[in-house]
């Protein structure tokens, strides 16, 4: 019987070592919303080098104060500099880990799972720094509020360390 291990090799898109960094932030940002919120991850995320937006679905809108936490506690995060690392395990053992309800039908039962520290543990198939240091600075660039969707879009930019 024929598996399908495609599901866990890098993306096309995420295998340009450029966007690391910012795929590295996106997971920083998805665990930061899940831990301030109790938001699900991200359901739709457009991540390109020089910036990228996340949606997340949320009862109200954040306070501006609320949005500016998010930024401080997503740089945290890098500040410790924490390692970045990749696991394979199967559906069972990650269930308790990690949100499987994003993948696709095809996966294979072995799963591809990025932590990074403590912090965030992902099911993911693309490409990633080794250390949240490489990261660098994570700014909010904007954000809006869809009141019928209920959903909050997050717009940012990562800005390299002097």
């Amino acid at each position: 019987m024929e598996t399908n291990i495609e599901i866990n090799k890098p993306s096309p898109k995420f295998q340009d070592v450029s966007i690391a960094p910012m795929h590295t932030a996106e997971h920083l940002l998805n665990a930061t919303m899940v831990k301030t919120f109790g938001c699900p991850r991200s359901r739709n995320a457009h991540i390109e080098k020089k910036k990228s937006k996340c949606d997340y679905e949320l009862p109200t809108c954040p306070t501006e104060e609320q949005i500016h936490a998010i930024e401080e506690k997503v740089n945290e995060a890098i500040d410790r500099h924490l390692p970045v690392t990749c696991e394979f395990m199967t559906h069972e053992e990650a269930k308790s880990i990690v949100d499987l309800s994003k993948l696709p039908d095809d996966a294979s039962e072995t799963l591809r799972i990025i932590r990074i520290g403590d912090y965030d543990a992902c099911a993911c198939i693309g490409l990633h720094v080794s250390n949240t240091s490489e990261v660098g600075t994570f700014k909010i660039i904007s954000h809006d509020y869809n009141e019928e969707r209920q959903t909050l879009r997050l717009r940012f930019k990562l800005i390299d360390k002097k």
